[in-house]
């Protein structure tokens, strides 16, 4: 099949779309190297830590790798479903997600390798709860896109990926090693990581609002798909929570369970208000309003 090449025939790239916004961030705040992060005092910390305090930064990073590696491997169908509709503004910021999600894999690799050493096999982290989410849901939702490229199909893969794995998930976690490292100073590599992941992500969160937002503008019956999911997926993801605190009496770190589960909640009810708004709403309310959420991100 012969392909257009629209940006020669038709038209130029629209810079002021959602996507191209994000892609400017993407060059200017995305290019990290996680082998160029300092362990060296990650690593006499990790010697301070009692037994307990070890096993939950490890349970931690075991679970974000886990989860980090299965988005590298399944995400290529959702950015071949976005190129085949000729989003080409789109493609090009996806290109990003990809190059993110390496890094992040290769991140916490780094530092399980580098800081923690062999701890055997580390799947034993993986709750019920998890292996819900990574090992069935997320695969399912990203590579039912091949067969099905259909806007239901995008809208599932999206809120599983983006509003739960990350938008929960991944954010409820940076609020943990934050909590947990931040104030007494500890493993500032780690930390370091973890800021650019989290801008990494941020970025990630704004393109699956106006992905979902955009969708549900055109279809507004995809909004049940999208509450659906949600839902649907709403209950492993704060069982993953109690499941892995549920190890520990006291809490390393003096860690709160509820303030956990807390704050995913909260993360979980401002990205289902911000989609809500989509039904009815028009591409340009839609494009209006993921611009202005860009804008008020720092990266």
């Amino acid at each position: 099949m012969e392909r257009t090449r629209y940006t020669t025939i038709h038209r130029s790239l629209d810079r002021d779309s959602p996507p191209m916004r994000l892609y400017e961030k993407a060059k200017r705040y995305g290019h990290w190297n996680p082998s160029e992060l300092d362990f060296s005092q990650d690593m006499q910390d990790w010697q301070t830590f009692s037994p307990e305090e070890r096993d939950l930064v490890l349970r931690l990073s075991a679970m974000f790798q886990a989860g980090e590696e299965a988005v590298t491997l399944d995400l290529l169908p959702l950015i071949q479903v976005i190129a085949a509709e000729g989003r080409l503004e789109e493609e090009i910021f996806l290109t990003t997600f990809l190059y993110d999600e390496a890094k992040h894999t290769d991140f916490f690799r780094r530092f399980l390798d580098e800081v923690v050493g062999d701890q055997g096999d580390l799947e034993r982290y993986h709750t019920p709860s998890y292996r819900v989410v990574f090992y069935v849901a997320l695969p399912a939702a990203l590579q039912n896109l091949r067969d099905d490229p259909s806007p239901a199909t995008q809208a599932r893969a999206a809120t599983t990926y983006n509003m739960i794995v990350e938008g929960v998930l991944a954010e409820s976690g940076y609020y943990a090693y934050h909590q947990a490292l931040e104030t007494k100073g500890l493993l500032p590599g780690v930390r370091e990581g973890v800021i650019h992941l989290r801008r990494d992500e941020s970025r990630h969160l704004a393109y699956g609002l106006y992905l979902l937002s955009r969708l549900i503008a055109a279809d507004a019956s995809l909004w049940e798909v999208v509450e659906e999911t949600m839902n649907a997926l709403l209950t492993p993801a704060v069982g993953m929570i109690g499941e892995a605190f549920s190890h520990y009496d006291p809490i390393p770190f003096g860690l709160n369970e509820e303030e956990f589960i807390g704050y995913a909640m909260g993360q979980f009810q401002k990205r289902f208000e911000r989609l809500e708004r989509a039904r009815g709403a028009s591409q340009g309310d839609v494009v209006r309003e993921a611009l202005a959420h860009i804008e008020a991100e720092d990266a």
